[in-house]
């Protein structure tokens, strides 16, 4: 029989994670899954709890919270698997913020769909991101994505919204950032054949879809294809920012000059003037960053999800 070890997060949500606890185990137990269920205790506990569930043989480590415990989970697996325990599968039960993660590997944002999804158990083979530099010169692995730059500076000012959530705190934020973080910084972005050097009011480099619970930086994207896909913004006026926040919404920003597109297995970027605030499925990866260096390792993650179409 397969064995889940659930990682709640109780602060995940303002607090939703610590309220779903109790539904979790009586959904979990009303589909007659075997599991245990673990909280977090401080950040980067669930590094720990994941990679030791691994380690132990459970069959599938499962992240209850929002994309920050996601992450975790993800890289306490891939801990566990440079250590020789790669048999070990994800789960997501969402009651975080975002949830972009989740949106963009096929696993329901809806906590009840969510078990639903678990108790069928069908799986697939994703691709990781590693990115180097800022807090983590040994690096860090993400699942959804890296924003470098204005996006970055939102996701931060987001976290400071205690009487908003989801959607709606990024969006807050964004509007605020606008007036705190507009002067691009001189960079190099080197990916593929290419290297750019332009002012980049932001650079998105992504695994899955969305960020902030609503902003489509790679509509296109899929976790599975072996490439990782990015938007890079060029600086621009504070009115032609506001003119372009609906295009990301839309996820039709590659149709505007400001913005290009590209894929590729690997991204540096580079700070010539100015730093790189940065985060890794939103969390923090630095703020006065000089490089970052990104790569996709292809299907190294067996998620528990919906298959598509």
């Amino acid at each position: 029989m397969t064995t889940y070890r659930v990682i709640v997060n109780p602060v995940a949500g303002r607090g939703a994670g610590d309220q779903a606890a109790s539904h979790i185990e009586h959904g979990l137990s009303r589909y007659g899954l075997e599991f245990d269920l673990v909280r977090t205790e401080q950040p980067g506990h669930g590094i720990d709890l994941a990679r030791e569930a691994a380690v132990a043989g459970y069959d599938c480590v499962v992240a209850a919270g929002g994309d920050g415990t996601a992450n975790e989970v993800i890289n306490g697996l891939m801990q566990a698997k440079q250590e020789g325990a790669d048999g070990c599968a994800m789960g997501v039960l969402c009651v975080g913020r975002g949830n972009d993660f989740a949106y963009g590997a096929g696993i329901p944002t809806d906590l009840e769909a969510g078990l639903a999804t678990l108790a069928q158990g069908q799986r697939r083979f994703i691709d990781v991101g590693r990115v180097v530099g800022g807090l983590y010169p040994q690096g860090r692995y993400f699942g959804n994505g890296i924003g470098i730059g204005f996006d970055a500076v939102v996701g931060f000012e987001a976290v400071k919204m205690t009487h908003l959530s989801g959607f709606s705190s990024y969006l807050v934020a964004v509007l605020k950032t606008v007036f705190l973080y507009y002067k691009a910084p001189l960079v190099t972005i080197e990916y593929g054949e290419r290297s750019i050097e332009q002012r980049s009011l932001m650079i998105s480099v992504m695994n899955g879809r969305r960020m902030g619970g609503g902003f489509m930086m790679a509509p296109q994207g899929r976790p599975d294809d072996g490439l990782l896909d990015l938007c890079i913004a060029r600086e621009v006026s504070r009115a032609r920012i506001f003119g372009l926040i609906p295009h990301f919404v839309r996820g039709t920003q590659a149709t505007q000059e400001a913005v290009q597109t590209g894929q590729a297995r690997h991204v540096v970027v580079t700070a010539v003037e100015g730093v790189l605030p940065a985060h890794a499925d939103g969390e923090t990866l630095c703020l006065d960053g000089q490089r970052l260096e990104v790569e996709l390792l292809p299907h190294q993650l067996e998620v528990v999800c919906q298959l598509p179409e």
